[in-house]
């Protein structure tokens, strides 16, 4: 499966949850490199994925940018498939 088809999944799903928001993150000439793919927060908590396929790794700046967001109390995580992303939300905020 493709790296856009995983995404498309993830933000399908985020945008159809109660007290989520969430986006594309597109990155650009006057975006910051390393940024995760998908900026969201969900119950109040920040999270963000760095979407990629089975096969896919972490560039050396999407490492440092993951560390730094879970350092400073966010959560960011490279995800290989919605079910992963469902996965975490449960962490993040389990259901009541």
């Amino acid at each position: 499966m493709k790296e856009k088809t995983i995404t498309n999944q993830i933000l399908k799903y985020l945008k159809s949850e109660p007290e989520c928001f969430a986006f594309k993150e597109h990155g650009g000439m006057y975006s910051t490199a390393g940024i995760p793919d998908i900026i969201c927060c969900y119950r109040g908590k920040f999270v963000a994925f760095e979407v990629k396929t089975l096969t896919g790794k972490l560039s050396k700046l999407q490492e440092i940018t993951i560390k730094r967001i879970n350092e400073a109390g966010g959560m960011a995580i490279k995800v290989i498939s919605l079910q992963e992303v469902k996965n975490v939300l449960e962490v993040v905020m389990p259901e009541k």
